[in-house]
């Protein structure tokens, strides 16, 4: 099982739980879907502690990605987004809880401190999105050409509104291909960078089986002309950033949708909020059978957020960026054993 961890953490299946299970294992149970969250390069940068009813969300900052996320934000994002589905996991097991953001003032690595309420009442809105938690998936390839109904552009934005989070969608051709050349202007920005390059590399190593990402997508080697044996080698060593920026410039050109998470503020606790708006966003989408994959470029180079600001016209800050669309279903990321994530 441990060659194939994403079949062992994505079968994860609620009728395996007891309906007679006390509170602390329906609460253990629900980690097994909190930790299907996406997260940058895949680096599960999450511990949850147990201790009895309680469950304290931590960041595990040995799993930064110093160059593209220099101030953690990126990796708060990616457990606001596992937070996100805890909450939804204990709605659907008729758990209420109280959650409190940042409950220590000596340890910034404790994000977010949940205790469940024997007597309270549970999220109604949550419990609907249980289902396509296992279904979630980040797709890298090309989207059908299918014209994404107005109607769920609405609950997009209202998904992510409640969590406390600005999302615009961009569907216009002419602003499409407005942030197509900024994320081309990214990559070319990025890839420059040697440091960039051996970061990169190492999270899509072929010996990696329980974290990091695939070694690209079938149609980026293709326009790379890269063998799946050589691409950790060759990120690191040679600027793909011309290929990179033509690959990614056709991807948006042929997403029906992008879509920008952004918020008023720029710090840690928008940050977690943005994960969370993140996930509730992602989860409405699979509901309709659409899926994401991200493009985070124009923002992670820094020179590049205000350009991207300006050319959604937000008053807030982004936070994420994604393509979205209808897309054959991919495999899902691999997960680390619960053991390592959990005590």
């Amino acid at each position: 099982m441990n060659a194939l961890p994403q079949i062992t953490a994505w079968s994860v299946d609620d009728h395996q739980l007891d309906p007679n299970a006390g509170i602390e294992e329906k609460l253990r149970f629900a980690l097994r879907y909190a930790v299907l969250a996406p997260s940058n390069h895949n680096t599960q940068p999450w511990h949850f502690i147990v201790d009895g009813d309680c469950v304290t969300l931590c960041a595990d900052r040995l799993r930064a990605l110093p160059v593209v996320d220099p101030f953690d934000r990126e990796l708060i994002i990616s457990c606001g987004a596992a937070l996100f589905n805890l909450r939804v996991a204990l709605s659907r097991f008729g758990l209420a809880y109280a959650i409190t953001l940042f409950p220590s003032s000596a340890d910034v690595d404790v994000l977010a401190h949940l205790r469940i309420l024997r007597d309270g009442r549970c999220d109604a809105s949550l419990a609907p999105l249980f289902d396509a938690i296992p279904r979630r998936v980040t797709t890298r390839e090309t989207f059908v050409d299918e014209f994404i109904p107005v109607e769920l552009q609405l609950r997009l934005e209202n998904a992510g509104a409640t969590e406390g989070a600005d999302i615009v969608c961009a569907g216009n051709t002419a602003i499409r291909e407005r942030l197509a050349t900024l994320i081309a202007e990214a990559d070319q920005a990025q890839f420059k960078d040697p440091r960039f390059r051996r970061e990169l590399a190492s999270w899509i190593h072929p010996k990696r089986s329980r974290d990091g990402m695939p070694a690209l997508s079938p149609g980026m080697r293709v326009l790379l002309d890269l063998a799946v044996p050589l691409v950790s080698s060759v990120i690191r060593t040679f600027d793909l950033g011309s290929g990179m920026a033509a690959t990614h410039h056709a991807l948006v050109a042929g997403s029906p949708l992008l879509v920008c998470i952004a918020t008023g503020a720029d710090d840690a606790a928008a940050w977690l909020a943005a994960g969370q708006a993140l996930e509730r966003v992602l989860l409405t989408a699979a509901n309709d059978g659409i899926t994401a994959s991200y493009l985070n470029q124009p923002i992670e180079v820094a020179s590049l957020r205000d350009t991207l600001r300006a050319a959604l016209n937000l008053n807030s800050v982004p936070q994420l960026l994604l393509r979205v669309g209808r897309g054959r279903q991919g495999p899902h990321a691999p997960r680390r054993p619960l053991a390592e994530v959990v005590s």
